[in-house]
């Protein structure tokens, strides 16, 4: 499959099967996450791997009794909790040298989409989830405090993948010289 196939093809998938995703399988997924680029080569990025029911449930409070990312959370046989180091990227000499402070969540950003198509070429199914309370996660996980959780993603094996959502066309987003 070519790249830009994998990436128009994946989709958020919310609904999991039974079946198991093999440690393999993640570490094939997490090795994609590995070598997303990152400000200056920091890779501030760390993953938590969450397979236990009963942490799986824990984490469920974090999520409010209508929030639709608990379904997946419940039925989903692995969580990858993508956390960040502070104050690690886009800093130089110990200052932040950008306007935009802390990159930490452009890294994470860029290595948990690699995480998505890289589970979607092995015909995984994943969802990016990120309204939940992040420090009641970190508390459940023991995240150190100059970690910061970022998102957490169900990774499984589709039960049903929705279809494709209607894109902007090219022209609406592309300005070329000036806005």
């Amino acid at each position: 499959m070519k790249v830009l196939d994998i990436i128009k093809d994946r989709r958020s998938v919310r609904d999991f099967t039974d079946e198991d995703v093999s440690n393999e399988e993640i570490e094939t997924v997490m090795e994609a996450a590995r070598w997303a680029p990152s400000w200056a080569n920091t890779q501030c990025w760390d993953f938590v791997i969450v397979r236990d029911n009963g942490t799986k449930q824990k984490l469920l409070d974090a999520f409010g009794p209508t929030n639709p990312g608990r379904k997946s959370v419940e039925k989903a046989p692995a969580l990858i909790v993508v956390c960040g180091r502070k104050k690690v990227s886009g800093a130089k000499g110990g200052e932040y040298v950008t306007t935009k402070g802390d990159w930490l969540m452009f890294d994470c950003a860029l290595a948990t989409q690699n995480i998505c198509l890289q589970a979607h070429a092995l015909g995984l199914g994943t969802v990016i989830l990120g309204f939940f309370d992040a420090e009641m996660v970190a508390k459940i996980l023991e995240i150190p405090e100059d970690v910061e959780v970022v998102v957490i993603v169900p990774i499984g094996r589709p039960a049903r993948v929705p279809k494709a959502p209607k894109r902007r066309e090219l022209s609406e987003i592309i300005h070329w010289e000036r806005y």
